[in-house]
């Protein structure tokens, strides 16, 4: 058995109209660039491959050119199903202007839906997406006023209802390794995830179609370990050795960061200090919530701070850090590298994150704070013709232990002065935040009541809690006006807590807060409390 060693226009030729394609990769992560740029130019030049349906788990792109925007242009796509779409303005513009068919659904969804896909099994059976605008009795997922198909059913089962997500029936896969030998057995030592390729091409081999990996090299027969082979050469039908650095980035933001991969002296990816900005003072108050041994969640925006801000505490190895990918443990990344880890633990398929995820796995989770409305409901996937898609935010927020917003009060020019224990709004953002109804639900508030989840809203001028009826506010910064910061900057009238209190003054200090955890448990805590 010898795999078919191809150049990436090659490759490219093998597309063909109306094929269903899975697109592999995470932000910039994992991308099989080379691959999907030849085949955007394929298209651009002769008019094919046209007419395709397109499945992406994560959010894959550098919000411009690169990764699944080279696949997006008028005609070239008949449909999309993604869970995160914000890095995408290519495939957003052909959905907004009903252009194509277009679903998003939650990441983690759709990572297990290409793994039963390939077991042969109808679909997946889920609690995830209840009650959000995945919830068929809301939107069903559907992007526009073109896309019909119902994708997402309700099922009852024992008087619980569940969430059935229809099969997918790829028939391509294009993914990314590091190291391929001549059989086509794939090695991923230079990736700083798994991802679901293993699930991928297990689907589309099942599906009798064609799967086709970008690797940086080509070894002999019998030289790689097999306990490294993440993508076993039964499962490949053809190889694409990309030697440009430009074409196979570790991730957008970086060529190559050994720590990723757990390789270098432990100690030098430890993250600069940042400058006390609204993020920074977000990101501290939401590091007073965490507790030592607990297993973590962060979002990405103002979430990705707290990371800077426990290693420059010194209590990052007192919790376990990890993201939706598959990385476990270590300090999270930022940016167009978000969803690595320098120095993790562990990593694993994203299908099997998920799988912890929904069982109730992660302790606490810090999310970002985009809308948030009287009842407590969030909307971070669609703003007008913005679509950012909801990614792994549905999948964390309903089965995280703990939930914890984080964002900024309002939005826009949001200008502050602090350092000396104190908030000064210079300028206030121009985009209220606060609003009676969010466009859209990404985060079900009675859902969260039904199962009697803690959730705080954390600004850097105000903290809330979702209460029994709406959100309640429980803190508020030092030096702002309750009523002229606070309140006159909301849409409606929040319930006001009897015991009012002050925002940590350490949090608005240039000095490290010299933040302890409490000595207990994670899950003491949650015995103790029940």
């Amino acid at each position: 058995m010898k795999v078919k060693i191809l150049t990436a226009t090659q490759a490219a030729s093998l597309i063909k109209d109306e094929d269903k394609v899975i697109l592999g990769g995470f932000i910039g992560a994992v991308v099989p660039e080379a691959i999907e740029k030849a085949i955007g130019e394929r298209f651009l030049s002769c008019g094919h491959p046209k007419a395709l349906e397109l499945y992406f788990t994560a959010g894959q792109g550098d919000g411009a050119t690169k990764a699944a925007n080279h696949m997006a242009y008028p005609g070239m796509v008949k449909m999309a199903m993604g869970g995160h779409w914000g890095l995408i303005p290519r495939l957003q513009k052909l959905a907004n202007e009903n252009q194509i068919q277009a679903y998003n659904f939650p990441q983690g969804v759709i990572a297990q839906l290409l793994r039963d896909s390939a077991a042969g099994k109808p679909g997946t059976l889920s609690h995830v997406g209840i009650g959000t605008f995945i919830d068929p009795r809301i939107d069903g997922g559907k992007i526009n006023s073109v896309t019909k198909e119902d994708r997402v059913s309700v099922i009852n089962i024992d008087n619980n209802d569940y969430l059935f997500y229809k099969r997918m029936d790829a028939n391509v896969a294009l993914l990314r390794g590091t190291t391929a030998d001549e059989n086509g057995n794939i090695t991923m030592e230079d990736e700083c995830l798994f991802l679901e390729n293993l699930a991928a091409a297990q689907l589309v081999t099942n599906m009798g179609g064609t799967v086709i990996v970008q690797v940086k090299r080509i070894v002999k027969v019998g030289t790689l370990d097999p306990q490294q082979v993440r993508i076993p050469g039964i499962f490949v039908n053809a190889v694409v050795v990309v030697s440009e650095e430009e074409h196979h980035m570790q991730t957008f933001a970086e060529n190559m960061n050994p720590a990723y991969c757990g390789r270098g002296k432990q100690g030098a990816d430890k993250q600069i200090s940042r400058k006390l900005d609204a993020k920074k003072i977000i990101a501290r108050r939401a590091a007073m919530e965490l507790t030592r041994g607990a297993i973590l969640n962060y979002g990405i925006g103002a979430p990705e701070v707290i990371a800077s801000v426990t290693d420059e505490e010194g209590i990052t190895d007192q919790m376990i850090a990890t993201v939706e990918p598959g990385a476990i443990g270590g300090t999270p990344a930022g940016g167009l590298s978000f969803g690595a880890s320098a120095f993790p633990e562990a990593i694993i398929t994203q299908d099997q994150m998920f799988d912890f995820y929904d069982g109730g796995g992660i302790d606490q989770a810090f999310l970002g704070l985009a809308e948030c409305d009287e009842n407590g409901d969030l909307n971070v996937s669609k703003f007008g013709p913005k679509i950012a898609g909801c990614g792994g935010f549905i999948d964390i927020t309903q089965n995280a232990k703990q939930v914890f917003f984080c964002g900024t009060f309002t939005a826009g020019k949001l200008q502050i002065e602090t350092g000396n224990g104190e908030l000064e709004i210079i300028e206030d953002g121009h985009i209220c935040k606060l609003i009676r109804k969010v466009a859209q639900i990404t985060f079900a508030a009675n859902i969260a009541r039904k199962n009697g989840k803690k959730v705080l809203y954390i600004t850097e001028r105000a903290v809330f809690r979702l209460a029994d009826k709406g959100i309640e506010l429980i803190e508020i910064a030092p030096g702002v006006d309750l009523n002229r910061d606070i309140l006159q900057k909301m849409e409606f009238m929040p319930a006001i807590s009897a015991n009012l209190k002050m925002m940590d003054r350490r949090i608005f200090t240039e000095a490290p807060m010299g933040l302890s955890l409490d000595e207990n448990s994670f899950s003491s805590q949650v015995d103790s409390a029940a």
